[in-house]
């Protein structure tokens, strides 16, 4: 996450600077582990369901639901960008490879943010579930580079076959 959009975002596209976001990720951060001090109930429930529906339902335990899709998704997410950045991957290529882990997501979260009182330790569900949020903060952050600032990620200058999607 973040490797080649938080540095466009830093010197070409400049809205907020690296203690802006700090700032932000830091209240994030302390406003959800309060919240899950709060409204954690920490159960333990186990069940025998397969895994996709155990961690949708809530009753797995959070490394399961969250450590596994995140490796998934940020080597799926890097690779992209790779290739992108090497002039093997087209911009529709990019935009297919985000728009079919936008459902996974949408699940991952949900997995995530149900399973967080699962957990030993507060600290640990309030880091999910920012990770969680940073996920579409990123997506944020490619959506803003893909319509506005294309010329500056993408090899527009190499690509003949998608040149109409650097405008």
């Amino acid at each position: 996450m973040f490797i080649y959009s938080l540095p466009l975002f830093f010197t070409h596209i400049g809205l907020a600077s690296p203690l802006d976001l700090l700032i932000i990720f830091m209240a994030l951060f302390i406003a959800l582990f309060i919240s899950s001090l709060l409204f954690g109930e920490n159960s333990r429930k186990q069940s025998s369901d397969p895994y996709l529906l155990a961690a949708w339902n809530g009753s797995a335990p959070l490394k399961w639901a969250f450590w596994p899709f995140f490796l998934i998704l940020n080597a799926c997410l890097y690779t992209a960008d790779t290739l992108v950045k090497a002039g093997i991957f087209t911009v529709s290529g990019w935009d297919d490879v985000h728009l079919m882990l936008l459902l996974p997501i949408v699940w991952w979260t949900t997995a995530v943010w149900r399973c967080s009182p699962n957990t030993d330790l507060s600290v640990w569900a309030a880091c999910a579930r920012l990770l969680t949020v940073g996920v579409f903060f990123e997506y944020s952050l490619k959506l803003l580079i893909r319509i506005d600032y294309p010329r500056i990620f993408f090899g527009c200058d190499e690509l003949l076959l998608d040149y109409g999607s650097c405008f």
